[in-house]
């Protein structure tokens, strides 16, 4: 699994938590506010194309695949734990 961390820019408040599957996509933890909804997730393609959201109700702060078989989302919000099993995998070591 690779989980990184993306760099600041001055248009952005904080840091962006992101986690790489193994086809490509990039599982980003979001927050685009209340007004706009899409607290949560979303899923990048290496194109920049926005393919999948989860919606959380809070901020979520940090993401990773986990589990045996790298296929569980952990999704850390601001005041809880957040899990859901997917259908891709979390990248792999090395």
């Amino acid at each position: 699994m690779l989980s990184e961390k993306l760099p600041s820019h001055p248009g952005r408040k904080a840091d962006v938590e992101a986690a790489r599957e193994h086809s490509g996509n990039v599982w980003v933890s979001s927050n685009a506010g209340r007004a706009v909804g899409y607290s949560g997730v979303t899923v990048w393609t290496p194109a920049g194309k926005l393919v999948g959201r989860i919606r959380l109700p809070e901020v979520c702060g940090n993401i990773c695949f986990g589990g045996p078989k790298r296929n569980r989302l952990f999704m850390a919000a601001s005041q809880s734990l957040y899990a859901c099993y997917t259908s891709t995998q979390g990248a792999g070591p090395g």
